[in-house]
């Protein structure tokens, strides 16, 4: 028999098959040959229980003893043991898949690394936190900065929701708060929020308009779109002379240098347009390229109205309707009148008009006979709903709409002969435009209060747009020698007092094929959040138009890198 040991203190040593063991260490369990006698005298540690003992009066390894013993095993059957601790904690604990345990160790989250494949956790495992995830997991849900307002808002003081960007408020009331689990889910569906089969099953189109939350128009879906509710409209007005011969580029009309970015909407009105309306349009889609597709467009004669949207925003747009009018004696001859073109955009209805006034100088009255035929005879809107109608009047159509441009070539003219008009704009300073406006008819009919009622105009800083020499800078030099007047304007009126916030108000003095120049306009405007009782336009849009302005599109940029590769390949030989 082996040798006895009896009467040991934590601190003393053992004698086993003749070598000292440390009491603190662990060591294997004895083998057949090996034996362990208790001495009589009192231990303050028994070494072994005899209930571990097994039929043979050998130990079980297996046996459960309290943690602060070491533990007796064999070293053929730790490895399983091992195995099954390991599994648990890799369940139950917050760990990096990046550390040891891809290399065969592991370490418990907050603190030091086992010190041996056989030590014994001591004390409770770390708690767990509310939010767990991996460290190789969390690059793969990280969001990516461009949509950090689709990031996940957990407050738990707050007791807000996770998603801040539903379609439908109640999409995960009933999900965990593992905002681990809830990136992943997200990470899969890009910026788009995930929906539920239940939820599909059981929303109702009018849903919306009845609870005035979750509709597809609502205040979440407008938030998440436009953080800020307000949303860019580009405008353009310009009379095109009946030319036949367009601009060979159209990007400084529409997509000016100056400007830092481009605008959610254009809407361009045209009067005395070129004879090919199909090939204006075209032209227009292929300056702004594949980011915009025509919204809808109007004609009334010569008169063109056209509106373009960002492409993502097109299913937020109601059905558009269009109206005319013809401010002739006789209706055929279609060179006067307005045409307009209205929808909604979430819960904001808009109106654009854009006409053409009676020209002549003193023909103040007349003007204001077109502008009031106009309001009353414009019969719009036909299918979609009035967001408002307390507010509106059968007797004017632009007390209809929350918001209204109206542009055009109103015709009103300077009440000064031409050299005084040309004087006082060789004595203007920078963009100081008020000595010639003071004499502009229609900034006096509307302060008067007889033209255009409750709409307003940006600051004029720009030189009169009428009438110019074609191809140059150089004001009328025919017989008729026309005073230089500011013809064409961009006017604007809202429900709501500075729903309305003024960009840019200017001309475009490099587009010479006629003799007006164009004038442009970008404003910020007010959204509201709508409801689903607005018919929608299920994203229609010109498909052929598009198509074939990004073609040529296309084309002009192969052009363009042919001719340039042709350049630089061609070579110059010189004989000195």
């Amino acid at each position: 028999t082996g040798p006895t040991t009896a009467g040991l203190r934590h601190d003393e040593k053992m004698t086993m098959n003749g070598e000292d063991i440390n009491l603190h260490q662990s060591f294997e369990a004895p083998g057949k040959g090996d034996s362990i006698v208790n001495d009589s005298r009192p231990c303050k540690t028994s070494l072994v229980d005899t209930n571990s003992l097994n039929a043979q009066g050998e130990i079980n390894p297996f046996q459960p003893r309290p943690p602060s013993l070491p533990r007796l095993s064999k070293s053929n059957k730790s490895g399983s043991v091992e195995k099954t601790v390991r599994s648990r904690r890799l369940r139950n604990s917050q760990e990096s898949l990046s550390d040891q345990a891809e290399t065969g160790g592991f370490a418990l989250s907050g603190s030091t690394n086992l010190r041996s494949q056989d030590s014994n956790p001591v004390g409770p495992l770390p708690a767990l936190e509310k939010t767990f995830v991996s460290a190789t997991l969390r690059p793969v849900n990280r969001i990516d900065k461009d949509c950090l307002d689709y990031a996940v808002l957990h407050r738990e003081n707050l007791g807000e929701r996770l998603h801040r960007n539903l379609s439908d408020s109640r999409l995960l009331e009933n999900m965990g708060s593992d905002s681990a689990s809830v990136n992943s889910l997200r990470s899969n569906y890009s910026v788009l929020s995930p929906i539920r089969p239940q939820d599909v099953r059981n929303r109702s189109f009018l849903e919306g308009s009845v609870l005035g939350s979750g509709a597809l128009l609502g205040a979440e879906e407008l938030d998440r779109y436009f953080p800020d509710r307000r949303v860019g409209f580009y405008i353009a007005t310009w009379n095109m002379q009946g030319e036949k011969g367009l601009p060979a580029n159209l990007d400084d009309l529409l997509l000016p240098t100056d400007s830092e970015f481009a605008q959610d909407f254009y809407v361009i009105g045209v009067q005395e347009g070129c004879p090919d309306r199909k090939e204006w349009e075209i032209r227009l889609q292929e300056t702004l390229g594949p980011y915009y597709v025509m919204l809808y467009a109007a004609s009334h004669g010569v008169l063109y109205l056209t509106v373009f949207a960002r492409r993502d925003l097109i299913w937020f747009c109601s059905e558009v309707e269009h109206a005319t009018v013809t401010t002739r004696i006789i209706s055929q001859i279609k060179t006067k009148g307005a045409v307009g073109i209205t929808f909604t955009f979430f819960g904001t209805s808009f109106l654009f008009i854009t006409s053409h006034f009676t020209s002549g100088d003193a023909k103040v009255y007349e003007r204001i006979l077109d502008y009031n035929k106009i309001v009353e005879a414009l019969a719009l809107p036909k299918g979609l709903p009035d967001t408002n109608p307390y507010r509106s009047t059968s007797s004017d159509v632009t007390t209809r709409f929350d918001q209204v441009f109206w542009f055009g070539d109103f015709n009103f003219r300077l009440s000064k002969d031409r050299v005084e008009v040309e004087n006082v704009m060789n004595r203007t300073v920078g963009d100081d435009m008020s000595p010639l406006v003071e004499h502009d008819q229609l900034s006096k009919e509307m302060k008067e209060g007889s033209i255009f009622k409750g709409f307003q105009e940006a600051p004029i800083r720009f030189f009169p747009t009428y009438k110019f020499d074609i191809g140059c800078d150089i004001y009328d030099t025919t017989s008729k020698q026309r005073t230089p007047s500011y013809t064409d304007r961009i006017l604007f009126r809202s429900r709501q007092a500075d729903d309305i916030k003024v960009i840019k108000y200017t001309s475009c003095s490099s587009i010479k094929t006629s003799d007006h120049r164009p004038v442009i306009g970008v404003f910020l405007v007010k959204l509201r959040p709508g409801r689903d009782n607005i018919p929608l336009g299920a994203g229609q849009f010109d498909r052929g138009l598009y198509l074939e302005g990004i073609r040529r599109r296309i084309t002009r940029e192969l052009k363009r890198r042919e001719a340039m590769k042709s350049q630089s390949s061609s070579t110059i030989c010189t004989i000195s």
